[in-house]
């Protein structure tokens, strides 16, 4: 018999979207599952929008204060999906209730305020994860198996780039619902927090951590109106960042994110480089994972391309036959199943509120160095 997790949504936009279609199809796919989420209640200031989001993904009730939220007895889990700016005050309210909190990314506006909330979730002993959702691309998941195999022997070169272009415009505003992404008071950074964070983490999980790093950074159009002021003002977050690190394992990272790449909506790709093999991997064909194997013998040694659609693939046993691929609102039922096991087993649900520090620790420095020009030792 399947037991009810009541989950309180706060946060209506984009990723509101794309975890609710995670919950809604976990039991459908995952059937095997204990918990089974329950859509209890939808959370945000304005009530006709809330309203309007509730009732079209089926949210049994709304609340208009994320306090009145928390404090609700048939709330079991909160997910927070609001500007970075919200999610520390949110979280440690969570954690100091009881509740288990699935947390967006980045984990906070800085280390400071992350470290509070990890001391938070620790101290009331709550489940906690962090969606950084594409470690559960199927593709990148068998990445991890095979660097974890040691088939790559001993890591060269770790590179990722995250590449985008909805900025590129002098009348853009930033601010508001819709563009907070661009207020640097309500996302702490730019490119870095928003982008970055996602090529950073799965380089960590994939490569191990990162010790040192030297980055620039740019802000190619200074002012912009503030919606909900209306005035012209300066813009503090960066619309472009590049940086080189070591990683633990001796190996060396080159990383780039901007906003300004004409021709590309969302490019992330990520390539990892081993003395006997290499990986690659392409969001824009997120079900493939390209290898290079120096063993293969020389007159058919080159890249090949593996269809991650197999039922011996990582996840893809629980969706169609093989050769019928998945896509990008997958890892999110995937995560959400992983959660749900996580609270079956006792064991934690990675990456928790602790690993997206270690993320949270590499953007502060990012940012730092491109500040004052200097590599920067990750603390």
């Amino acid at each position: 018999m399947t037991k009810p997790l009541n989950l309180g949504m706060i946060g209506y936009g984009f990723m509101g979207r794309a975890h609710t279609n995670g919950y809604k199809r976990v039991g459908d796919f995952f059937p095997e599952l204990e918990y089974r989420p329950v859509l209890k209640a939808a959370c945000a200031r304005n009530q006709e929008n809330i309203q309007a989001f509730a009732d079209q993904w089926g949210y049994e009730s709304i609340e208009t204060d994320w306090r009145a939220l928390i404090a609700r007895d048939d709330i079991d889990a909160v997910d927070i999906c609001v500007p970075n700016n919200l999610h520390k005050e949110i979280a440690i309210a969570c954690a100091e209730a009881g509740k288990m909190i699935l947390c967006e990314k980045p984990i906070a506006m800085n280390t400071a305020e992350g470290e509070e909330m990890c001391q938070a979730v620790e101290k009331a002993g709550v489940a906690n994860t962090v969606w950084y959702n594409y470690r559960r691309v199927p593709a990148v998941t068998l990445a991890k198996q095979i660097i974890d195999s040691g088939k790559l022997g001993k890591i060269f070169h770790y590179r990722a780039n995250f590449l985008q272009d909805w900025t590129i415009a002098d009348d853009l505003p930033q601010g508001g619902a819709a563009l907070w992404r661009l207020d640097v008071d309500a996302a702490g950074s730019g490119v870095t927090g928003d982008l970055l964070a996602h090529c950073i983490d799965t380089a960590i999980w994939l490569n191990g951590s990162v010790s040192d790093v030297t980055a620039m950074t740019e802000t190619f159009i200074k002012e912009r109106v503030h919606q909900e002021t209306g005035k012209k003002q300066k813009v503090g977050i960066d619309d472009a960042c590049a940086f080189l690190c070591h990683f633990e394992n001796g190996s060396l990272g080159l990383f780039e994110s901007t906003r300004y790449a004409r021709g590309h909506k969302a490019l992330y790709t990520l390539e990892i480089n081993g003395e006997n093999a290499s990986l690659r991997w392409d969001l824009h064909d997120l079900h493939r994972l390209e290898m290079f194997d120096h063993a293969d013998e020389g007159i058919t040694r080159g890249w090949k391309s593996i269809h991650v659609t197999d039922g011996e693939h990582p996840y893809m046993d629980k969706w169609w036959v093989p050769g019928l691929q998945i896509g990008y609102e997958h890892s999110f039922v995937h995560h959400v199943a992983d959660f749900l096991k996580s609270l079956e087993s006792g064991e934690p649900c990675h990456p928790t509120f602790r690993d997206a520090l270690e993320t949270q620790k590499v953007c502060d420095a990012v940012l730092a160095s491109a500040s004052d020009r200097s590599w920067h030792t990750i603390g």
